[in-house]
């Protein structure tokens, strides 16, 4: 096994030791659009622009605290390493990125129709082209994916996702490469994937569950804790899923019984999003990757949230999750 101090994490720029993370926003992303549609329909972007927009706000967060941010933009949600490392020479931040389908129904027919039992035929075409951004990089650059990304929302756990969450799985012990994933809360989704992690023979403590800061339900938070996962209350400044004070006090809480060494902070925010209207993102305020340096930490503290708790999740946490132990 390797020592923590001496493992790397690869980033846009090349590997950085572990160690080396510093404060890290767990989920973010800085892109989320559909190419296709932009070219033909909506056709408001504006590469150099964005660009500018992403290395502004990324500077931001820096000079609030934050050394690293993950991007779960993967494919499905108009992931564009070229376009991120771009913005990952020119920050101060240290990006990292992920590799996945993100899907909440079916697959791409590229995948579907490939593969045993298919059209085509064939080997796996899905899980080749995940370990592909792993070991070797993404779309013939030598950016390397740290993360695994999934995604379970109201549909549940279709034939698509289930074999998306599968071949994650097996990707994830041939690599070691940790789990992040998108799970509707409401819906309590992060129980069905550890289900099906767990009969992969994933060990748990190597999964972070997204999103389960929208939800008060503390009883599916400690669900998902004491089966040995870590928990993602990551969307801070989306106040109209839930309060940010809410929000606050399901990680106040959560540390009151002890569980601030499996938590992790924060946004989902974007430079650029298709999910956001301009008018809306407006309504959002100054939602964006400094939020929680700004606004939230002093929240918790005034709830009583100590500096060694808030360190355990933003940096020891982090350092745990992506400095893994390899494959099993």
């Amino acid at each position: 096994m390797t020592d923590t101090h001496e493992r790397t994490v690869s980033t846009t720029t090349g590997e950085v030791p572990v160690t080396g993370l510093g404060p890290t926003l767990m989920h973010e992303h800085l892109f989320v659009f559909d190419a296709e549609l932009e070219r033909n329909w909506v056709r408001r972007w504006d590469r150099a622009e964005q660009v500018d927009l992403a290395v502004r706000k990324l500077d931001r967060a820096y000079d609030h605290g934050i050394r690293t941010v993950v991007d779960l933009t993967v494919i499905g949600l108009g992931r564009d390493v070229e376009l991120v490392r771009e913005v990952g020479e020119r920050t101060r931040v240290q990006l990292v990125v992920a590799t996945g389908v993100y899907t909440f129904n079916e697959l791409p027919r590229y995948v579907t129709q490939r593969g045993p039992g298919s059209m085509n035929g064939g080997p796996d075409v899905l899980g080749a082209l995940l370990k592909r951004d792993i070991e070797e990089g993404i779309a013939g650059t030598d950016v390397r994916a740290s993360v695994l990304k999934v995604a379970t929302d109201e549909p549940g756990v279709t034939p698509g996702v289930e074999r998306m969450l599968r071949t994650t799985a097996q990707v994830h012990r041939e690599t070691g490469v940790p789990i992040m994933t998108h799970a509707n809360a409401s819906l309590r989704q992060g129980l069905a994937q550890l289900d099906i992690f767990e009969s992969e023979g994933v060990d748990l403590s190597r999964v972070v569950i997204g999103h389960c800061g929208d939800s008060r339900d503390l009883d599916y938070h400690r669900e998902l804790l004491d089966r040995g996962a870590y928990v993602g209350l990551d969307r801070f400044g989306l106040v109209h899923l839930l309060p940010d004070e809410d929000r606050a006090e399901v990680v106040a809480e959560l540390c009151r019984q002890g569980y601030a060494d499996r938590l992790v902070l924060s946004h989902d925010s974007s430079t650029y999003s298709h999910s956001f209207e301009p008018a809306t993102r407006e309504r959002l305020g100054d939602w964006d990757y400094s939020h929680i340096s700004r606004v939230v930490l002093p929240a918790l503290a005034v709830a009583g949230v100590a500096q060694e708790q808030i360190d355990q999740m933003l940096v020891r946490n982090p350092m745990a999750v992506l400095g893994h132990d390899g494959p099993y």
